[in-house]
């Protein structure tokens, strides 16, 4: 069963298609606009995934990953990385679960995405 997720992204259009797709599959669905955001939020949430760009002012990615690591209530939730393509971080932040690009279809992606990290059997029927 889906949970709670909480997007982490600069852009307005990215943060919507993304929290919208998590919705349409149960999630409940907290947004920040960058990583500092993300760490006041998660002072009253426990979230299930979290997604989150790369490249965001005040805090970055790395940096947000970094701090999640570190913290025993998130260390291991499950992290997917939504960056440019070219950018390089899907190869260089290796704590992450998944990485996705933002500008190829990003809905796709991010069912592939969910799939890994949450588990493909969720979809299956309980008669299998």
């Amino acid at each position: 069963m889906p949970g709670v997720a909480l997007v982490v992204d600069d852009s307005m259009l990215i943060r919507y298609t993304v929290c919208r797709f998590l919705e349409e599959r149960g999630f409940r669905v907290e947004a920040a606009t960058n990583g500092l955001e993300a760490l006041q939020i998660l002072k009253q949430l426990q979230p299930d995934l979290i997604i989150t760009d790369m490249q965001m002012p005040k805090m970055s990615g790395t940096e947000l990953i970094t701090e999640l690591k570190k913290n025993p209530k998130t260390r291991t939730v499950p992290i997917i990385i939504v960056a440019g393509r070219g950018s390089g971080f899907d190869e260089k932040e290796t704590r992450a679960n998944f990485a996705i690009y933002k500008d190829i279809d990003i809905q796709t992606q991010l069912q592939k995405a969910l799939d890994a990290v949450m588990g493909k059997s969720r979809g299956k029927c309980a008669a299998d």
